[in-house]
């Protein structure tokens, strides 16, 4: 998901959050990708029956014109989009016996699976909510003398992919075998236990373009002797972004690790907009000629074509922002939405939160 549609959903999401209906009044319908537009307006038609039932006369009321304003945007709509679609419906005023009647369309920009109709005090947004979280993987290994969990992080889901076990014996009284037998033995076991879970990461993680990093947990010694002994391929032992002292194994070993690696995690996204943002600082102090900042420059420059990469600032207002988005679409200009989390991201707020990087020197 591009950083301009991924704004303008959670910038929608939070909007519908913000709304409480006095009853279970507002309505939020999911068609799944694929699915028969016409059967859910038909659904939609049904449930108008069901409403007059209600009781109370405004919560009929409020119910039957949500319904009727969400089969109608449906049917406006006319095919299920590509990746499906999400109605919100109902009305929103938050002063009793006004009506602020509203209806959002919105076109996901994943596919959606779920199929849903649902009459609440509150918009279920959990689908879409998923949807923001990154498009990025990371690996996760847990690793410990007898048995190995390789899972994926993918957005807050945490699966696993592959178990492994290693056959190397536990501590034993040797019974006539010495212990420095014993000992090599145990040490081969190892070893090869180390490469099958190298190449089976390899199989899994190698091919993967959306893998951002790999974490690593277990005990001490045993993960710091499989990333110096484990025969990991150098492509995804520069990609281990953190290894943390896990105690568990399987799921509630993966989940404990992604919990220690919050912190990493979090670094990800700040490390994205500081790449941006030195980037526009480095131009900016080399070659001003190829730097534009402020929103009347931007805008100018914005029109000629001239921007390649678009930076916005989340402090600007939604609509201004959305402006600048339309205008970068025009061109095919990058879009990297700010935030002032960074030192870099309050300097560019102070300069108006709106510049770009051009695709060639315009001198004036």
């Amino acid at each position: 998901m591009d950083e301009a549609k991924k704004y303008e959903l959670e910038e929608t999401v939070k909007e519908l959050e913000g709304f409480r209906g006095r009853h279970t009044e507002l309505i939020t319908v999911y068609v799944p990708a694929g699915f028969n537009l016409n059967q859910v307006i038909n659904q939609l038609d049904d449930e108008k029956g069901t409403a007059s039932n209600i009781k109370s006369t405004a919560t009929r009321k409020n119910v039957t014109n949500a319904l009727d304003k969400a089969a109608r945007q449906l049917r406006l709509v006319g095919r299920t989009p590509e990746n499906g679609l999400a109605v919100f419906s109902g009305n929103v005023s938050d002063v009793e016996g006004k009506e602020d009647l509203r209806v959002w369309s919105i076109e996901p920009p994943k596919p959606l699976k779920i199929r849903m109709y649902r009459c609440d005090q509150t918009f279920v947004l959990d689908p879409l909510k998923e949807m923001l979280e990154t498009d990025e993987v990371y690996g996760l290994l847990i690793i410990e003398r007898n048995e190995a969990t390789v899972g994926i992080l993918e957005g807050k889901s945490i699966r696993i992919l592959h178990h492994y076990t290693s056959g190397i014996p536990g501590k034993v009284k040797a019974g006539g075998q010495s212990a420095a037998r014993f000992g090599r033995i145990s040490e081969g076991l190892a070893k090869e236990f180390f490469r099958r879970v190298a190449e089976g990461m390899k199989d899994i993680f190698f091919e993967n373009t959306k893998l951002k990093g790999i974490l690593v947990g277990g005990p001490i010694p045993t993960k710091e002797e499989f990333l110096t002994q484990g025969q990991l391929v150098t492509k995804l032992k520069d990609k281990v972004m953190a290894v943390r002292d896990i105690g568990d194994t399987g799921l509630p070993g993966l989940k404990e690790l992604v919990e220690k690696c919050q912190d990493v995690l979090a670094e990800q996204e700040i490390t994205k907009q500081k790449q941006i943002l030195d980037e526009f600082f480095s131009m900016l102090g080399k070659q001003p000629e190829k730097v534009a900042y402020g929103s009347a420059e931007t805008e100018i420059r914005l029109k000629q074509g001239a921007v390649g990469k678009l930076i916005v600032s989340k402090s600007l207002e939604r609509e201004k922002i959305k402006f600048y988005e339309s205008l970068a679409s025009q061109t095919s200009a990058e879009v990297h939405i700010v935030t002032k989390e960074t030192p870099e991201g309050v300097q560019f707020d102070n300069l108006g939160g709106i510049g770009g990087i051009l695709r060639f020197a315009i001198h004036e």
